[in-house]
């Protein structure tokens, strides 16, 4: 008989910390000369060999950490000893060489940490099309394996940043019938931040025990309403990475009736670190939440608001403080999905500005003392008739981020 208490007597809370926050883990953020200065090597190592899940860019121009980390897990059985992530550099687009710097980090690993190479997973962040240095690496592990602490997750956060302004990291506790068990993560992205699958590189762990197949089923089901929902400027990464891991250390064991547990301890602390990407967009002053419904379908409800969140005219009008609900009404019929501009309504936070096919522009002041916020949403219903509907978060579209993206190499 399943254990219903199990199933639904659980209990989830924010505690301190990231990465380590869970037991068993240990994680550093060292510094070995990739970027100019500050940390750029991160190490997250639990006790033992965990379970391991992870999802990757879609991308076709696809970086070495990415293809060999995918490889890596498919050997492995979904086994990890480590996952390693260095700044400054993406080891995208270099070739065999490229290829072979990931392969020499994991070996490297490997031998200090005496498991296979399949067990490590490595990630990259930084420019594009420029070589990673070995050595620089080599030194880097070597620190960084050194400096491994159970007190260690916010530095490994700090190391992991490119252009983000602050490190994004948070933690939860899952109490339920059989023990508690926790769930933290950290999370790296600010610009070329579009969900393809899981659009930065972040890296969740926990001390639950859950087998890799349930937890790779856990993965896909959070990032769809976490990591996917989300959008800065509408650019896929060639390095996107998401790496879950799971210890066992709590002595909580996640089967069919404790899942539901797990979905929201993982959801809850993936939403935080998505949510924190888009707050800390290149030049966001903005977190948008754009919410679209009146639906046929959830996949066409998605790209109707993934079409608004990365209008440039959505996100400047946004920045500006402009009411002009015309943006948003022509984002949605452009969208490529049943729309019925009779039916359909505009409304900026609780302002309804068009409704039914007819302007209400008497409300725009209202809505555009709604727009002096932090925090805005809009919300489309298509007047299709559904009753399907989607979330999607993006930030605000400023001069600043303009500044960034021209100056990113120079």
């Amino acid at each position: 008989m399943p254990d219903t208490a199990a199933a639904s007597s659980w209990r989830l809370d924010t505690i301190e910390g990231g990465v380590t926050a869970p037991g068993g883990f240990r994680a550093a953020g060292v510094s070995c000369g990739i970027k100019a200065a500050g940390l750029d090597f991160a190490a997250i190592v639990p006790d033992g060999a965990a379970s391991a899940a992870g999802l990757f860019t879609t991308s076709l121009a696809q970086a070495a950490p990415v293809v060999l980390s995918r490889q890596h897990l498919l050997q492995s059985g979904g086994l990890a000893r480590a996952v390693l992530v260095n700044s400054g550099c993406a080891n995208a687009c270099t070739g065999v060489e490229g290829d072979a710097v990931a392969r020499a980090t994991a070996d490297l690993a490997a031998r200090e940490l005496g498991c296979p190479p399949a067990q490590v997973l490595v990630a990259s962040t930084g420019v594009i099309g420029v070589t990673l240095d070995l050595n620089k690496i080599a030194g880097g592990l070597r620190a960084g394996f050194a400096s491994l602490s159970d007190e260690g997750g916010h530095t490994a956060a700090l190391a992991i940043m490119t252009t983000d302004v602050s490190p994004k990291e948070t933690a939860v506790r899952v109490d339920t019938p059989r023990g508690a068990f926790r769930v933290g993560g950290m999370a790296k992205g600010a610009g070329m931040i579009e969900p393809f699958m899981a659009t930065m590189i972040a890296v969740v762990t926990c001390d639950a025990r859950v087998e890799p197949a349930m937890l790779r089923r856990a993965v896909i089901a959070v990032t769809s309403d976490t990591f996917n929902a989300i959008t800065v400027d509408g650019e896929c990464s060639t390095n996107d990475s998401i790496f879950v891991l799971a210890n066992g250390h709590s002595g909580v064991e996640v089967d069919d009736d404790l899942y539901p547990a797990l979905l929201e301890g993982l959801r809850a602390v993936c939403r935080h670190l998505a949510l924190e990407i888009v707050r800390g967009g290149e030049g966001a002053t903005k977190l948008v939440t754009i919410r679209v419904t009146g639906a046929l379908e959830l996949s066409e409800a998605r790209r109707a608001a993934r079409t608004i969140a990365n209008s440039p005219l959505v996100k400047t009008a946004v920045h500006g403080g402009d009411p002009n609900w015309g943006r948003l009404v022509a984002a949605a019929a452009r969208a490529g999905v049943p729309f019925d501009l009779a039916r359909a309504s505009v409304a900026i936070g609780p302002v309804v500005l068009f409704r039914n096919g007819q302007p209400h522009d008497e409300a725009a002041p209202d809505a555009a003392r709604y727009l002096r916020g932090r925090e805005v949403t809009l919300h489309v219903d298509l007047g299709a008739g559904g009753t399907r509907e989607a979330t999607v978060w993006t930030c605000d579209l400023s001069a600043e981020y303009v500044r960034i993206n021209a100056e990113y190499r120079t």
